[in-house]
């Protein structure tokens, strides 16, 4: 046997090793760094904010605090809004349940020619197996319901905690990050970090206003139908809308058309109506405005990295997708060496003509003058 194949063979089983060592870690690790790849991008949206607050004197970590309570604040009143809406709804629901279950019970008895009443509607469901199935699978599922909620509460934590630190302490990471790589490559990274940080802010900052202008529009039509909950309605419209891309606005419109319609069936027309012709308004006047110097990547570039984001990281990836897909066309724009165009009609979306349509034109043209067509060739 060679000397060198029991050494090989221990290097290579020590390659496998590492190996499945690293992917049992990253596979172990991978909750961990989903969350520290979104507290990254939320330090990176509120990097602008944060910077000029502390340009003007205020300490970096104040900052940082002042804008994490400004959002936290606003997380919470949506939230609160959005609760009582969908609480005062089931109530409304639970108590007209006797009046839904008469009408369907007598429209029943009319179609079918059956004697059901109430009473016995009710004391069938309540003595049903299914039910009690039910009630007890729900019983059961209620720790699991808990423990969701609070690994839910512990990873936000999480992600708050890791933003407020890569926030308040962006210089120095960037000086730490800076330190270990040649001065050649350093200049290179912090443009990267300036493109992510003006890309993801100003996504993250025209979205916002485009939310807020949603939110007041739909809010308006809403008060104008006298649609009930009509402030939580206009602020899910205005999240909702701006932070899908593309069909955000219809998944959003459908909650206030569903609402509408328990007030006045044709007010949920008017609802669908509003929606599209607002949309077309954004899609052409107001996103072109807002996000042409922010945000300038194609939308179905923005519809592409949001389903791929999804199908990597699910609804994170989803938030994250378009202002990576932006800053890595950015980035790639700074490198990527560009040449002036051709001038071809093809170029512009005409097609050449041919030549033979082409001397027919101009043999028309000579006898609408009068003049006999120029000597040449008179094939086609």
């Amino acid at each position: 046997m060679p000397r060198w194949l029991p050494r090989a063979m221990v290097l290579a089983l020590a390659l496998v090793a590492c190996f499945e060592l690293g992917s049992w870690a990253f596979y172990q690790l991978i909750g961990l760094l989903t969350n520290i790849l979104i507290a990254f991008f939320l330090a990176l949206a509120i990097e602008p904010a944060v910077g000029r607050m502390s340009a003007r004197g205020m300490r970096r970590g104040l900052a940082t605090f002042l804008v994490f309570l400004g959002v936290v604040i606003a997380g919470a009143g949506f939230v609160f809004l959005l609760g009582s809406m969908l609480a005062g709804q089931i109530v409304d629901m639970v108590e007209e349940f006797p009046k839904y279950l008469d009408s369907v019970i007598n429209w029943c008895n009319h179609t079918f020619h059956t004697e059901l009443s109430r009473l016995d509607v009710q004391d069938s469901l309540l003595h049903s197996d299914w039910l009690q199935k039910y009630v007890q699978n729900s019983a059961s599922g209620v720790l699991d319901v808990s423990a969701t909620v609070l690994g839910g509460l512990f990873r936000l934590l999480t992600v708050f905690l890791f933003a407020f630190y890569f926030a308040a302490d962006g210089p120095r990471l960037r000086r730490a990050l800076c330190s270990v790589l040649p001065p050649s490559k350093q200049a290179e990274v912090l443009r990267a970090w300036e493109i992510a940080v003006t890309k993801t802010g100003g996504y993250l900052y025209s979205r916002g206003l485009m939310a807020l202008v949603s939110g007041i529009a739909h809010y308006i039509l809403l008060v104008a139908l006298d649609v009930p909950y009509a402030p939580a309605l206009a602020m899910w419209v205005g999240l909702v809308s701006q932070f899908i891309p593309t069909i955000g606005t219809y998944l959003a419109g459908a909650l206030p058309m569903l609402l509408a319609f328990t007030v006045d069936p044709w007010y949920a027309l008017w609802v669908l109506v509003f929606v599209v012709i607002y949309q077309q308004f954004e899609n052409y006047v107001l996103q072109p405005k807002l996000t042409s110097k922010a945000v300038d990547i194609h939308p179905a570039v923005a519809f592409g990295s949001v389903i791929a984001g999804t199908a990597l990281l699910g609804a994170v990836g989803a938030l994250i997708a378009i202002p990576a897909a932006a800053t890595l066309q950015a980035f790639l724009g700074a490198y990527v060496k560009r040449y002036d165009v051709t001038d071809d009609p093809r170029v512009h979306g005409r097609r050449r003509r041919r030549d033979g349509a082409s001397l027919f034109a101009r043999m028309r043209a000579s006898l609408r003058q009068g003049r006999t067509p120029p000597p040449g060739n008179t094939g086609g």
